[in-house]
């Protein structure tokens, strides 16, 4: 009975798996290595690091970029790139998102942004990102060339990466793996419902002890690297492999940033004194009340990762005292403090769909008293110096990668469109399912005699 019962179970179970496996899978194929040198010619070129150069040129080859100004010579026989009337772009940098680790929130196969228990540095997410997932090309086709691809739950969620958005598999698409450590703060006040049965007194305990799990893991991680250093100087056995251990040498190097999810004052305060004491690599996260520590953050050269600038992200103030617009007028505020400071999403696992948006955050920064070029470096030089690739990534200059796009507007205007798009140096497919869907049924009507062309 019971092995006829698991044989009528087997033709299901295979019919689920292969619908899981189609719904993260989309259409598009990865572009090939540039073969040929480029020019863009005639474009407007917002390069990121100056004012924005009038009927510019941008050259490029074997991925880099060569040369970019306005009085280039440019060999008669190199292929050229008319962007007359049209603006060239860094690619944007979404500096957190759950972006190739979920696909459809109703199937569990496609999740793999949370793993199971509180301690989790040896999560990898570059190993989860699934290159085929249809939330790629979507999002790809505003601009954005580059995320930082993050795991989230628990205390310590695991290792995020640098990832550029076309490739075929997780390894083409990897540009930094273990880029930064992904740390949920505790909040420092308790909350209670008329539901709750817990004392004040009890959450304040419980939550001490899940703080001090968290310090344990860097006390635990700097004891098992010095044993293991001094077991390899005194050619000794090492200790026993720790995979959690093992995944923080970079973090207790102060080599791989510890990116703290925070956004209350005395959360931020904490976490900030907590970093400097253990002396780790802090990037803040959330930061909702930031501009109530802009001389603690100031001092310490401490950079925030700003999220729900966007109305679209539910970004609603943090107690019912706060200015409506409270987290609009955020970024221009440190930026009139001097705070190094970078725009993204939420970087909530249900926001991954509509990442497309995200450069409307910066949109919104500018409407609320950002200075536009700044609200512009938010999204594209600033996340990559914060996360170390300013070298390779969010300007436009020589020696740079050649990830970059050619749109018919202003970036921040929600009318622009994004024409092309390359990721160093590879032309990108820019088709998506949203625009197949358009096309379909634009030609019903069409064929319906609805539309006249």
């Amino acid at each position: 009975m019971k092995t006829a019962k698991r044989r009528s179970l087997a033709p299901a179970i295979v019919l689920l798996a292969c619908l899981a496996t189609l719904a993260g899978a989309h259409d598009q194929i990865p572009a090939p290595p540039q073969t040929e040198p480029i020019a863009i010619v005639n474009a407007t070129i917002h390069t990121g690091n100056g004012p924005a150069i009038q009927s510019g040129v941008l050259l490029f080859e074997n991925g880099k970029i060569t040369a970019v100004g306005n009085a280039l010579r440019i060999p008669a026989d190199l292929k050229q790139i008319d962007a007359t009337g049209k603006h060239v772009y860094a690619g944007l940098f979404s500096a957190r998102t759950a972006m190739g680790l979920v696909e459809i929130g109703a199937v569990r196969a496609t999740k793999d942004y949370d793993e199971t228990g509180d301690i989790n540095p040896n999560v990898r997410a570059e190993q989860a990102f699934n290159p085929d997932s249809e939330n790629i090309p979507v999002t790809r086709s505003n601009g954005i060339l580059t995320v930082l691809s993050a795991p989230s739950g628990g205390l310590v969620s695991g290792h995020a990466a640098i990832m550029r958005m076309d490739g075929w598999t997780w390894e083409d698409m990897t540009v930094v793996p273990q880029a930064a450590l992904i740390v949920n703060w505790p909040k420092n006040r308790p909350t209670k419902s008329w539901s709750d049965t817990e004392s004040i007194e009890e959450k304040k305990k419980k939550r001490a002890g899940r703080v001090a799990k968290i310090d344990d893991l860097i006390t635990d991680a700097r004891a098992y690297w010095t044993a293991k250093d001094a077991a390899k100087k005194a050619k000794k056995a090492p200790p026993l492999m720790d995979r959690r251990l093992e995944s923080m040498r970079g973090v207790i190097d102060g080599n791989t940033p510890v990116i703290v999810s925070a956004d209350e004052v005395m959360d931020l305060r904490e976490a900030v004194a907590w970093a400097l004491d253990r002396g780790l690599q802090l990037i803040l996260f959330g930061g909702a009340q930031s501009d109530q520590c802009l001389d603690l953050l100031k001092d310490n050269d401490i950079p925030v990762i700003l999220n729900n600038t966007n109305p679209e992200g539910w970004s609603t103030p943090v107690t019912r005292d706060s200015d409506y617009d409270a987290l609009y007028k955020l970024p221009a505020k440190l930026h009139a403090a001097g705070i190094r400071f970078a725009l993204t999403s939420t970087g909530s696992v249900g926001r991954v769909p509509h990442e497309r948006s995200f450069p409307y955050e910066a949109s919104m920064a500018a409407a609320f008293g950002l200075p536009a070029d700044e609200a512009l470096k938010a999204i594209t030089r600033y996340p990559a110096e914060i996360l170390g690739v300013g070298d390779k990534l969010g300007t436009l200059e020589n020696g740079k990668n050649a990830t970059f796009f050619i749109a018919n507007g202003d970036i921040l205007d929600i009318r622009t469109v994004v024409e092309r798009a390359f990721i160093d140096g590879r032309e990108i497919d820019l088709n998506d399912h949203h625009k197949m869907m358009y096309e379909k049924y634009r030609e019903k009507y069409r064929q319906l005699g609805r539309i006249e062309e």
